[in-house]
């Protein structure tokens, strides 16, 4: 009733200095587990241990065998009015993925619902920890540039051609490709940042074996070989078109291709620089001038390299040495260039030799 007697100010004042000091009443009128724990703890503690830490866990008494026997979660769950929606606890990842824009989404590969997940990664690789540590923070220290800001960038000109808009049917065209038998736009080189660090995505080994239009044991040796080099079944290729100069037939399987990611990528490389490269008579490097302009680089290795990988090198009397063929690696990076490309491949170990060739 005093409060009310009070002008609206005072009124305010008041009740707000009255507010902190019933908030703290009524924390104190909280029981705690700790705080009951810290009363029934042993009162001899020594003085030495009380100055450096007066309450610890160390001295809690456990809760007693009644309270422990007392939870019963099944009987709980029992006891429940009405049981909750089974929405709650089961989740179906759509079995098709049906679009962007269809109602249910399949969640994203990492989630463990998903009908795609991979479990891991548990532990990495020789070469992939040394990446992680080592190369990525060298790399992005060596190519930074520094942006500070408000720095204003400066428009570059369109790479595509517009029309000319001399006729009625040109507006709404698409606009048309560059110039040349190419109709396929290059990468622009991105400055990299911790973002866009380069990395192995992926390894792609791919052999085309010449006497499998013949004999088809040369195509089963090969597919043995690249099984066991590369640790992947490969895929199996037919020709598309009939070549008689070649002898080559339509429908013929003359080529084998395996696709490797992740650590089963980075073991296959650290095999090549480590194992194979220090093996090969003479070898100056990879040539500089390789590459797609997209940050792919590539190699080969002959019969007498292909021999130098140690799966084969143990078991060399399972494959007959006239049809052990050679192939092709191409390292596919998500750098958008092949000098940035080619300076990951370099600090990993690979050497080149040669004109480099952006």
């Amino acid at each position: 009733m005093a409060l009310r007697e009070l002008p609206p100010s005072l009124r305010r004042l008041a009740l707000r200095d009255a507010r902190p000091t019933a908030v703290v009443a009524g924390r104190s009128w909280r029981r705690y587990t700790s705080a009951e724990a810290v009363a029934a703890a042993p009162k001899e503690v020594s003085e030495d241990f009380q100055d450096l830490e007066s309450n610890t866990s160390m001295f809690t008494a456990f809760s007693p065998d009644d309270k422990i026997k007392a939870y019963d979660p099944i009987k709980r769950t029992q006891g429940r009015r009405r049981e909750l929606p089974p929405s709650r606890y089961q989740y179906r990842s759509p079995r098709y993925y049906r679009g962007p824009l269809h109602p249910h989404q399949p969640p994203p590969k990492s989630d463990p619902s998903s009908r795609e997940f991979v479990p891991g990664p548990f532990s990495y690789t020789r070469l992939e920890q040394t990446y992680q540590s080592t190369i990525a923070p060298d790399l992005m220290t060596l190519t930074y540039v520094h942006k500070p800001p408000g720095t204003v960038t400066v428009p570059k000109a369109d790479r595509l051609r517009t029309w000319d808009d001399s006729s009625p049917y040109h507006k709404g065209r698409p606009k048309r490709g560059p110039r040349g038998p190419g109709d396929t736009l290059r990468l622009i080189e991105q400055d990299i940042n911790w973002r866009n660090i380069p990395k192995i995505e992926e390894v792609t080994v791919h052999s085309f074996i010449k006497g499998a239009l013949d004999d088809s044991a040369h195509l089963h040796v090969a597919g043995m070989l690249l099984q066991s080099v590369t640790g992947v079944r490969p895929t199996m290729h037919k020709s598309k078109h009939n070549e008689g100069r070649w002898g080559l037939r339509k429908g013929l399987p003359v080529s084998l291709t395996c696709n490797m990611r992740g650590e089963q990528a980075y073991n296959f490389v650290d095999k090549c620089i480590n194992l194979v490269f220090p093996r090969i008579k003479d070898w100056p490097g990879i040539e500089g001038t390789t590459g797609d302009s997209s940050g792919n680089i590539s190699w080969g290795f002959s019969r007498e390299g292909a021999i130098l990988f140690p799966e084969v090198e143990i078991n060399y009397d399972m494959y007959p040495p006239k049809l052990i063929p050679g192939f092709h690696v191409t390292v596919k990076t998500t750098a958008t260039s092949d000098r940035h490309a080619r300076m990951l491949l370099s600090a990993l170990g690979v050497p080149f030799y040669g004109k480099l060739v952006d």
